[in-house]
């Protein structure tokens, strides 16, 4: 490949195959270029470090996440029934990653680990989203709380155990929907309440 022909949505691919192949902590960015076939230059000129490109690397899988989820959040239609379809993709896209390929998602881990402001706009963007809801909900009546932004992190973190990496080892657990069932009801409750 010549360097001209350089993406870095090329880079980015490549780089996530070096880190599934080698693992975080073995990965360099000379293992990106030399399976690119160009100089480990040329990769720098994307991506200033090997950190930088490790977080875009960390972005983008994290869009991957937020961006069917934003689908759910602009739609029409009731507001609670949003919201849940919206928690359960969450639900479901985490538990399939960590499920299906937990070795790669133990190396999206350890980046994630690295990627603080990264996960933490990623966190923004996801309660964003549940705020958006929230707001239509209040707005069509189904909903009686009045400060969205404040809702939806409440909901987001009354139900971190259900996607939130941190308890990725429960996700097997044969009660787990029934947890999140009772965790749903409390949700819904709180927010139709007046209180």
């Amino acid at each position: 490949m010549t360097d001209s022909a350089l993406t870095p949505e090329r880079i980015l691919v490549t780089a996530e195959d070096v880190l599934r192949r080698y693992g975080p902590a073995k990965a360099t960015v000379v293992d990106v270029a030399r399976a690119l076939d160009v100089s480990h230059g040329a990769v720098y000129r994307h991506f200033p470090t090997k950190a930088a490109l490790r977080e875009a690397v960390t972005e983008r899988w994290l869009a991957r996440i937020s961006g069917p989820l934003s689908e759910i959040a602009e739609e029409e239609g009731p507001a609670v029934e949003r919201l849940r379809r919206w928690l359960e993709l969450l639900i479901s896209s985490k538990r399939s990653r960590a499920l299906e390929d937990p070795e790669l998602f133990a190396t999206y881990m350890e980046l994630v680990a690295e990627s603080r402001d990264v996960v933490l706009a990623h966190v923004h963007i996801l309660t964003g989203q549940i705020a958006a809801i929230i707001a239509d909900g209040v707005v069509r009546g189904e909903f009686t709380r009045t400060d969205p932004e404040v809702a939806a992190r409440a909901v987001f973190d009354a139900t971190a155990r259900f996607h939130n990496p941190a308890h990725a080892s429960e996700w097997s657990d044969p009660e787990i929907d029934a947890a999140f069932e009772g965790v749903w009801s409390l949700v819904t409750a709180a927010l139709a309440s007046d209180g």
